[in-house]
């Protein structure tokens, strides 16, 4: 890669994230939520209770908006102001921490307003888990543990693949990670068709997860908490946790905030209990704001690295 392209695609990473901090995103017309109405179109056509044509759904969706993205960046050739922009506007496309700090602080506004009905409700925007019966301890870990998981989903990950991949990496991540969500958990419509989506992108967070553990750990004192305890709480129990993405943040997060995350979960398809993270109490209302404020600071330092691999990349 030229020394001109590695600079239009690192500067292109900031831009992007620059207008996520700032704009968050789009209320209406998302280039994902356009992309979830096509994949729910065309599950109608290729949905089986079959993991191979689950892989054909997700081979042909991913490999589609990843082929569009290479096309792209091929047509922007070594344009730098063309490129960058290009690049700007996909990382924009795929990044969710404004809009993920958001629904978490709404959550928040509505517990400190003593609104339980209304925080439960709120927080479904964030969580596939039932909020039915949560009192306000459990919307607060539900919330805290959303915002761990889904910076290194929605922010670091994707940064990752942009400074590595460019354009194509940033679009065919975000394809893969929506389709998870969409058909990639338990349940016995999904249970096989879904196994690809959600084994693939289990893949594609390896990465993302554990530099979102390391900046947790590093940035826990901009919150009051220790680097140290975050490293214990990833190392003890993070391999007990049912995803091994979910489980590296997570814990890392509980660490960094000094709190106690894990517990019962009830889902459509059942009630799960998951391992206990970190040494501290449950999480309260107010360490949702604390973890919106490490989850920035996370994804601050995420755009930091990815500049760093970006400009390093072709070298």
């Amino acid at each position: 890669m030229s020394p001109d392209r590695r600079h239009s695609r690192a500067l292109g990473l900031v831009l992007g994230h620059l207008a996520d901090r700032a704009f968050g995103d789009p209320r209406r017309g998302h280039p994902v939520a356009v992309f979830g109405t096509a994949a729910a179109a065309l599950e109608q056509r290729t949905y089986a209770d079959s993991r191979a044509r689950g892989a054909v759904h997700l081979a042909v969706l991913v490999g589609a908006v990843t082929a569009a993205g290479a096309i792209a960046e091929r047509r922007a050739g070594n344009r730098f102001v063309v490129h960058t922009l290009l690049t700007a506007a996909a990382t924009w496309t795929v990044l969710g921490g404004t809009s993920l700090g958001r629904e978490a602080r709404a959550v928040h506004d509505l517990l400190a307003s003593a609104d339980l009905p209304g925080a439960r409700q709120r927080l479904t925007h964030l969580v596939g888990r039932d909020p039915t019966h949560l009192d306000a301890a459990e919307v607060s870990r539900a919330t805290v543990e959303s915002v761990a998981e889904n910076t290194s989903d929605a922010v670091v990950a994707p940064l990752v693949w942009g400074a590595l991949l460019g354009v194509p990496g940033l679009l065919g991540y975000r394809a893969a990670n929506t389709l998870d969500a969409m058909v990639g958990h338990r349940g016995e419509r999904y249970g096989r068709f879904g196994w690809a989506s959600a084994r693939f992108d289990d893949l594609l967070n390896l990465p993302g997860a554990r530099v979102s553990g390391l900046l947790a750990a590093a940035l826990a004192p901009v919150v009051g908490g220790s680097a140290t305890a975050a490293i214990g709480a990833w190392a003890r129990d993070a391999r007990h946790h049912p995803s091994p993405n979910a489980g590296v943040v997570e814990a890392a997060f509980a660490g960094a905030l000094g709190v106690r995350l894990g517990g019962r979960n009830h889902y459509p398809h059942g009630v799960e209990d998951r391992v206990l993270l970190g040494d501290g109490p449950p999480p309260t209302t107010d360490d949702i704001d604390r973890s919106v404020r490490l989850a920035d600071q996370v994804g601050t330092g995420a755009v930091v690295v990815a500049v760093l691999l970006a400009l390093r990349k072709g070298r």
